[in-house]
């Protein structure tokens, strides 16, 4: 037990080391750490890590969707949400049927259901690794909230296609009647038991009589019971905790105090931080496992199938990209389109280029059950295994390295928010600093303006005083400024509705700056 325990320490002293290396030289983390993985596994005398899917599908997968919902602006993805259900759903789906294809004719062995299989397997795209590529440049908004968005839907969509294709292999038959109701009721049971489960845990912490420890733990064990009770309804749990996380990340500001949302947000951040480097060291580590499962299988063949089926995958993505470019140019004379302009060559481009695949894929490749119902083994289950790999390691490589080379030459513009950061923020001062104004005006009389609590804060906002640090608001001024913040608060909200010319993150910021404001007012008090 020991053992184990400080085998784990040393694989997270690895990760944080590997990352620092990543951040020195500006990669992607995620390529680093399986190539770090993949080094480490070939290292004679290493135990063999065995990747076990309920693992990473129960302690994985739950945070990091609920922790990538949460900071999505849910604006940015009703904005884009054509595009992003149609690769979430639609080019998953002609993503699964080709690769089927594409495996039934030239790999031995394979069945339609066989290349369905593995197609879903590697239709989702991995989020983290995009995050991590993209932070080194600059990227249009609209990019980043069209692959996010995608990313946490596809997830679920291919999941579902995987049930169907585990089925038919298993039965040799497949009814497209029950198989329709089914993915009706895994999607609208898996949004319905998140919406519920997030409104719950909203009214929870209303109610009880939580403090700041409690609300950050409840946050915690929140997406893990969205995705349990959605997987016990045979529901789809990705669904549940995306839909779940979008609905609690809304409410925020309405149940969380400051404190919470402070502390909450370092704790999350380390968690997250903490799963994903785990998840993509253990890829590199998997790979004795998985090599070992090829038995008799040629190594260079299954190799080349690998090398094949991670250029069909790329190209259909690409070709899905700008199809959907022409399908919007002839839906704009039709419909209300979210930018009815051509978007040109490039970005349709870098959108597909960016298609890493990830744990998530790795994870599905895991799940394949050994045997079937019947006792028998289940077929190619090693192989796909191996290629599935093969995929992950070869888009992460040369998809992960490339791509922040292309977006620098594409050289792509911001055309949804092209005023600068700091523009929109000195707005954003100027208007809370009326706000504050019209709020003391509205709230103390004429005779009270000279009152010791009105020049205060008045000072306080103006940045007159000499000595922040020693300067201490007495109880009645306390209580003036934390209203005043509190109406600040709610105005950014308010501008975060009604302007949508305002990027909501550069909004979340300065409500960030707020929280930690009123953090201060509490330490002075």
């Amino acid at each position: 037990m020991e053992g184990t325990f400080l085998s784990f320490l040393f694989l997270l002293l690895i990760v944080i080391g590997i990352i620092m290396i990543a951040q020195k030289i500006r990669v992607a983390y995620p390529v680093l750490l399986v190539l770090a993985g993949l080094l480490i596994s070939f290292i004679p005398g290493l135990p063999t890590i065995e990747l076990k899917p309920e693992i990473i599908f129960i302690i994985f997968f739950p945070p990091l969707l609920y922790e990538a919902a949460w900071v999505l602006s849910f604006r940015e993805l009703f904005k884009w949400r054509r595009i992003i259900l149609s690769f979430a759903f639609i080019v998953v789906f002609i993503t699964a049927i080709s690769v089927a294809f594409t495996a039934y004719w030239f790999i031995p062995g394979f069945t339609m259901a066989l290349g369905l299989l593995l197609g879903s397997i590697l239709s989702p795209t991995d989020s983290v690794s995009t995050n991590a590529i993209t932070k080194f440049v600059n990227i249009p908004k609209r990019f980043s909230t069209i692959l996010e968005g995608e990313s946490l839907l596809n997830d679920a969509s291919a999941l579902i296609i995987m049930q169907f294709a585990v089925i038919a292999i298993a039965t040799g038959s497949f009814d497209i009647q029950q198989a329709s109701l089914r993915f009706i009721w895994v999607v609208v049971g898996g949004v319905g038991c998140g919406l519920l489960v997030g409104w719950v845990f909203v009214k929870l912490h209303k109610i009880l009589p939580t403090d700041t420890n409690m609300d950050v733990i409840l946050t915690l064990i929140a997406p893990y019971l969205m995705y349990i009770l959605a997987q016990e309804i045979h529901g789809s749990g990705v669904l549940s905790v995306v839909a779940g996380g979008l609905l609690v990340s809304q409410k925020r500001y309405e149940f969380l105090s400051s404190s919470s949302r402070v502390r909450g947000a370092n704790v999350w951040e380390s968690f997250v931080f903490l799963l994903n480097g785990t998840a993509f060291i253990l890829i590199g580590l998997d790979l004795p496992q998985i090599t070992a499962g090829l038995g008799e299988t040629n190594l260079a063949e299954a190799i080349g199938y690998g090398i094949l089926i991670t250029a069909v995958v790329i190209l259909v993505r690409l070709l899905s990209f700008y199809g959907a470019v022409g399908v919007t140019l002839v839906l704009r004379n039709v419909i209300t389109v979210a930018d009815p302009n051509n978007p040109g060559f490039k970005g349709p481009f870098i959108l597909g280029w960016a298609g890493m695949r990830g744990v998530i894929s790795l994870a599905a490749a895991l799940s394949i059950p050994l045997y079937l119902d019947n006792g028998d083994v289940f077929p190619q289950r090693n192989l796909i295994l191996f290629i599935t790999f093969i995929v992950i390691l070869l888009t992460l490589t040369v998809q992960g390295l490339t791509l922040p080379y292309l977006i620098k030459k594409a050289g792509l513009k911001e055309v949804d928010y092209p005023q600068p950061e700091n523009e929109v923020s000195d707005y954003l001062d100027k208007e809370l600093h009326k706000k504050a104004l019209d709020y003391l005006n509205d709230n103390f009389t004429g005779s009270e303006h000279e009152g010791v609590n009105y020049q205060k804060i008045i000072a306080f906002l103006q940045d007159e005083l000499d000595d922040e640090k020693e300067f201490q608001f007495n109880a009645k001024t306390s209580e003036v400024y934390r209203k005043l913040l509190e109406e600040q608060r709610s105005h950014l909200i308010h501008i975060n509705k009604t302007q949508p010319s305002i990027d909501e993150e550069i909004i979340r910021k300065r409500m960030l700056i707020i929280d930690y404001q009123e953090e201060r007012l509490k330490l002075r008090n």
